[in-house]
């Protein structure tokens, strides 16, 4: 298959890249020639995924099984690219979980989970490979936010908690590497077309085509070409640009509609 080889001297670490955005972070950055080091929780898809990759793209390809959301993971995964000599050029901070549940009928470890999944590990990995990055002068990192991030929604608090300090966090990490010569950038998307919410194929189709929902392809598409060109924040979409106003300017008693609707047994 003929490839564009521009990042052919770069390697990317892609977190939670078996399945969905990750993986198509994978895919869209090895066929620009980048080599890849593939991390997800999932052993057989992450391994089957791997494989497909350098079939069709012929990169390098390292893989690893591993759970993001233990406390030390970080760190095991920062010393585990030292020990293989595996500069990393490309950091996609993707791994990610989501919960529709009331925080007080959520259980005590999915909010742990949660919390060092999107906020520990996120913030380790980006510490731990931005230091490296500055020393070279050179490097990239991009954080998964969420369209959610601005308003307060019943049934999600945690993950939209989370992901509102991960869009604050980047943005200002931005500015700390700016004079180093490091980009970071956070994407927050509205819904896209992936397992993460659990729809069936047919209605992640129809989303798509009513535009509420952004394709994979898509969304990594603009992702990489914001990250490249060194924009700090992302926010595919016009529609979702419009959303965020209206969601803020939601009256309670919408938002307990939609908590009653969605949540109350």
């Amino acid at each position: 298959m003929t490839r564009n080889k521009d990042l052919a001297s770069y390697t990317a670490l892609v977190t939670g890249a078996s399945s969905g955005i990750g993986l198509e972070f994978a895919r869209q950055l090895a066929s620009r020639g980048a080599s890849l080091f593939l991390v997800s929780i999932d052993r057989e898809d992450l391994e089957r995924e791997a494989s497909k990759i350098v079939e069709e793209f012929g990169v390098a390809v390292e893989s690893l099984c591993m759970d993001l959301a233990h406390p030390e993971a970080a760190d095991e995964l920062y010393r585990y690219c030292r020990e293989k000599n595996l500069q990393i050029d490309v950091l996609i901070n993707n791994a990610g979980i989501f919960i529709l549940r009331e925080v007080t009928r959520t259980a005590p470890e999915k909010i742990d989970t949660m919390l060092r999944l999107h906020v520990g590990t996120v913030t380790r990995l980006s510490r731990l490979f931005a230091e490296d990055m500055c020393r070279r002068k050179q490097g990239y990192i991009l954080n998964m936010s969420s369209l959610s991030c601005w308003t307060p929604y019943p049934g999600i608090a945690l993950y939209t908690a989370t992901k509102a300090y991960i869009r604050v966090f980047t943005r200002a990490l931005a500015y700390e590497l700016h004079d180093y010569g490091v980009k970071a950038m956070v994407v927050c998307p509205g819904g896209a077309a992936t397992g993460l919410y659990g729809l069936p194929p047919h209605l992640l189709k129809l989303g798509v085509r009513l535009g509420v929902l952004m394709t994979p392809e898509r969304l990594v598409r603009k992702s990489l070409r914001a990250l490249f060109r060194g924009k700090k924040q992302l926010i595919p979409g016009l529609f979702n640009r419009i959303l965020i106003p209206l969601a803020a300017s939601m009256p309670t008693r919408v938002r307990l509609i939609v908590k009653h609707r969605l949540l109350d047994e």
